[in-house]
């Protein structure tokens, strides 16, 4: 059936089964296997899939990021993906306030182009570092600052894109000459101008009267025609005609957009501020918000105790939580603007003046302008800080999007609450206050049969309580097949079927999106899990306890696509999708595939479906989603265990072995250290090995640490700490460790290292967690009798020093766990000790010339750790300049970047950002990178050389 198509088409058509299962799901609580993907490439490609969909009565289904909320992008049909080609901004035009974008654009990267022209794009989303502005406008978005900036629909000026015929249209404001133009055409376009016309002429009381209350600015409750019934020729001030503002909000079901025209307005103040009422109820929250909108906030949002506790256990948010006094039961984030700061401070004053005075709060924080951008990250995580909870119940995105006036919020949620507590059903609260929507999710089951009830029960009471304060049932999250159902019930039988009749004049014969708005499946059909699913378990040689089971952990991942943000938006996750732009390389495309296929029929094992190893292979265990991942899901360990368990049935590779045990055979090399370097060098060597023939494989130092350490004499010292020499150390860099125990002495300490195993890393890369795990065994029972908070254990290189921090916490069991946990608070990287004596070292003892550096950080030291300690570490020469590298990951990975198959994706994430910076930096700079497969890519791709952060002490030492 698809051979036709697949001839003629520009881009990519995937048929095979894990593409489509990749792109069942989205962010919301469906699942629906489609029938094919695609990467459309240009707007031919458009038109040949609506002729093919046309000729086989298949629907077409549009997606950028998928981070719907409400199955707008799961379907059985085709998924349309133009995340990946239709991404150009097109113009421009900072004189008149408008900029042309296509469908893939992502939001924050339009606006980091519109900063230069002192500009932006208002309306943002929580996903607004991925959201792509066509899945902005299927759904309306709004997001924090909706009380300045409103919706996409309010700064929608025109669209373009494909009728369900393949006619490609524009919609914009018309004049009474151009309405009556556009009803005269002989097309499918003149049939919806015609329809449309006749029935808002003939039914306009009715619907303004039906449709959501006209104060509640959210309101995306079916198509909007209500919108359209406030223009012109119905109502006589209102705005010309325009049938832009009916494509938005309508979920990609009337016309396939290519692209639209957006309003956009000067960069906000820059005296702002955020004030935090802290609150010991709920209720006083929502009172304290209604008095807050007298002061013309930006925003106001809300975030609950269940919201707040996420956090305190999220890696990377816990630190943005320095605003949060206590342990309150809610608390407001108020966001004030002024032209002068002075009437900054007065309207600050008064607000909090006035909420001392009604005795709301309990107390409140102020955030500095400087700060603000991180209690709004902390904000935007909610969605996925939701899943970091352990166990099958989870905050259940179902009547999370209803919306009401702001003066009835309180008295609404009250009422929103008893019909929770009536089903023993305890509800977040987050979000949008000062527009009247809080993201109200109730905590249930989805794998149980009374998970499934509740379900329905919940959201079919809920209507009834929005109708009752003639509310929205959607604000900003969309109608899709989740609130589809219930939308007659909201809008009554004569207006609904007014919605029937939009969607077939535009789509006659249902291609575009079906199922989604109106004519959808029951709400609870297609759910992602089962009723009374069981979840399989696993012996795991990892301890997946705190997630409750291996699978588990991998659905911590509820889909909010955290893991698809470019390398435009900083961060390290996930370096492989930022090099490809495809679904497949997400976290969230690995965590979909485990959570499917480890639940499919096997031979032997679950874990050999080929599909997993598939999608598994393009992730370089960065750790970058142990931190960056609001859900916290750690691929690498997922990873790890998944090659360990495959392998039992398997075995591993050739190659995998002699990776994982590489220290060994390094071991007996380094008697002969000129002939394994000359071997190294060999081709037939790395063809043998299957690696990269472009790669200068590590060479080792022609004399080992522990040979020099073992001559090396210490005295007079009377503080001491444990030196971990790990396998770069000791053979390949032995030179960095010498400068480091040479560091040390010269600070006062005597360096003490006993003899232990090496660090697993390699192994631990590799899945071989048998021999990672006897490292992990051995080195905690020779450490944990000597590291203490007064005998530190201090080691070099990232990767292997935080295993004691990570994979020996999680491989070990009962008391060997406990020693573990109790020695990583003692465990340093050199660059972190050094931080915390900063203070105690002499001045004198370094230099004082002026030296510029700046630093690449390792990604577990992203990860795991502070990098800012490498900053403190090379600040401690006093007219050292030090700045950090916003530069990703390197792409290395250890022996990731060396293996033939991966060699071309290590060189495009190295040249995202890394080398691009290294290559234009002044030769003076001092480049450091703290990780030795950092400095190898570096070495390799730039040619220039990168310093260890010791490197830089050590030179700088007097005498």
């Amino acid at each position: 059936m698809f051979d036709g198509l697949i001839k003629n088409f520009n881009g990519e058509i995937f048929l095979d089964e894990k593409m489509r299962t990749l792109y069942s799901t989205d962010a919301s609580a469906y699942k629906e296997l489609p029938l094919a993907v695609c990467y459309p490439k240009d707007e031919a490609d458009l038109q040949r899939l609506i002729a093919f969909a046309h000729k086989n009565k298949i629907s077409l289904i549009p997606r950028t990021a998928g981070t719907s909320l409400a199955g707008q992008v799961v379907g059985d049909g085709i998924i349309v993906d133009v995340s990946k080609y239709f991404t150009e901004v097109l113009e421009i035009n900072s004189e008149e306030n408008f900029v042309r974008v296509q469908a893939g654009v992502v939001r924050n990267e339009l606006n980091q182009q519109l900063e230069k022209h002192g500009k932006l794009f208002g309306p943002i989303t929580s996903t607004a570092n991925r959201a792509m502005m066509g899945g902005m406008l299927g759904n309306n978005s709004c997001g924090q600052n909706s009380l300045r900036y409103g919706s996409v629909r309010d700064k929608l000026i025109s669209v373009k894109g494909f009728l369900s015929d393949g006619l490609e249209v524009e919609f914009k404001s018309l004049s009474e000459y151009e309405l009556e133009t556009k009803l005269s055409l002989e097309s499918l376009e003149g049939d919806v101008y015609r329809k449309l016309i006749d029935r808002l002429r003939e039914s306009h009381a009715e619907i303004i009267k039906a449709y959501p209350h006209p104060e509640i600015h959210r309101r995306n409750t079916g198509y909007g025609l209500d919108i359209l019934a406030a223009m012109k020729p119905f109502f006589k001030e209102g705005e010309d005609f325009n049938l832009a503002k009916l494509i938005a909000g309508s979920e990609g079901t009337l016309l396939f957009v290519t692209e639209m025209t957006l309003e956009i307005e000067p960069l906000p103040s820059k005296f702002r501020l955020l004030l935090c009422p802290h609150f010991d109820d709920i209720n006083k929250a929502l009172e304290a918000n209604i008095l807050s909108l007298k002061y013309d906030p930006m925003a106001v949002e809300l975030m609950d105790r269940y919201i707040l506790e996420c956090t305190a256990g999220n890696r990377m948010y816990k630190d943005m939580r320095f605003f949060v006094q206590g342990d309150p039961e809610a608390l407001l984030l108020i966001e004030l603007d002024a032209e002068t700061e002075e009437d900054l401070k007065r309207k600050s004053d008064e607000l909090s003046e006035e909420l001392d005075l009604s005795g709301l709060c309990s107390t409140y924080s102020i955030v500095e302008a400087k700060d603000i951008a991180k209690v709004w990250a902390l904000r935007s995580a909610g969605l996925g800080l939701l899943s970091n909870v352990p166990g099958d119940a989870k905050a259940v995105p179902v009547i999370e999007d209803t919306c009401v006036r702001v003066a009835d919020l309180p008295e609404y949620i009250k009422e929103f609450n008893v019909i929770l507590d009536a089903q023993n059903l305890y509800c977040v609260h987050y979000a949008h206050a000062g527009s009247g929507e809080l993201h109200l999710r109730p905590i249930i089951d989805l794998k149980t049969v009374a998970g499934h009830r509740q379900f329905r029960e919940i959201a079919e009471a809920i209507v009834h309580l929005v109708k009752k304060y003639r509310g929205s049932l959607s604000g900003e999250h969309g109608d899709g097949r989740l609130r589809g159902e219930f939308i007659e019930s909201i809008l009554g039988k004569k207006v609904y079927s007014f919605l029937l009749e939009v969607k077939q004049v535009f789509d006659p014969n249902n291609i575009y999106n079906k199922g989604k708005i109106v004519n959808t499946p029951a709400m609870d059909q297609d759910l992602r899990y089962q009723a009374g699913e069981l979840t399989p378990e696993f012996e795991n040689l990892y301890d997946f306890s705190h997630e409750q089971g291996y699978l588990p952990a991998a659905e911590f991942c509820n889909g909010s696509g955290d893991c698809r943000k470019s390398a435009l938006m900083g961060g390290t996750m996930c370096p492989s999708f930022m090099a490809e732009k495809a679904e497949q390389y997400t976290t969230r495309a690995r965590a979909n595939i485990l959570r499917e296929y480890l639940r499919k029929p096997f031979v032997k094992s679950p874990f050999e479906h080929p599909e997993i190893a598939d999608v598994m292979d393009s992730c370089l265990s960065c750790k970058a989603c142990k931190s960056e991942c609001p859900s916290n899901v750690d691929m690498a360990k997922l990873k790890s265990e998944f090659l360990y368990q495959k392998s039992k049935h398997q075995g591993f590779s050739l190659r995998s072995l002699i990776i994982a045990h590489s220290h060994q055979i390094v071991s007996v090399g380094a008697y002969f250290p000129r002939l394994f370097n000359f071997l190294n060098k060999q081709k037939f060597v790395k063809s043998f090995l299957r690696l990269s023939q472009k790669r200068d494989l590590p060479t080792l130092s022609q004399k080992s640490f522990r040979s020099w350490f073992r001559t090396h004499v210490q005295e007079g010292f009377t503080k001491k700490v444990y030196f971990f020499v790990d396998e770069v150390s000791d053979y390949y860099e032995s030179d960095l460790a010498i400068k480091a125990v040479k560091l040390l002495n010269h600070l006062g300490y005597a360096v003490l290292c006993p003899e232990h195993a090496e660090s697993g890393r390699a192994a631990f890369s590799k899945g071989v967690l048998d021999h990672g795990k006897r490292c992990a065994e051995r080195n905690v029972q020779v450490f944990s009798r000597l590291v203490s908070s007064e005998t530190p254990l201090i080691g070099l290189e990232p990767s292997t020093l935080l295993c004691f921090r990570d994979e020996y916490i999680d491989i070990l069991r009962g008391a060997q766990k406990q020693e573990a946990k109790e020695m990583a608070q003692h465990s340093y990287l050199l660059d972190e000790f050094l931080s915390t004596i900063s203070s105690e070292i002499a001045e004198g003892l370094f230099t004082d010339e002026v030296k510029s550096i700046e630093i690449h950080a390792h990604c577990f030291q992203k990860s795991l750790a502070k990098p800012e300690t490498l900053t403190r570490a090379l600040s401690i020469p006093k007219n050292f300049n030090v700045k950090l590298i916003s530069s990703g990951c390197c792409g290395m990975a250890g022996s990731f970047g060396y293996e033939d198959e991966h060699e071309v994706m290590s060189e495009k994430i190295a040249n995202l950002t890394l080398i691009p910076h290294v290559k234009q930096m002044h030769e003076q700079v001092i480049l450091v990178a703290s990780g030795t497969s950092c400095r190898h890519q570096v070495k390799d791709l730039a040619d220039r050389e990168a310093l260890h952060p010791v490197e830089v002490l050590f030179d700088a030492m007097r005498n």
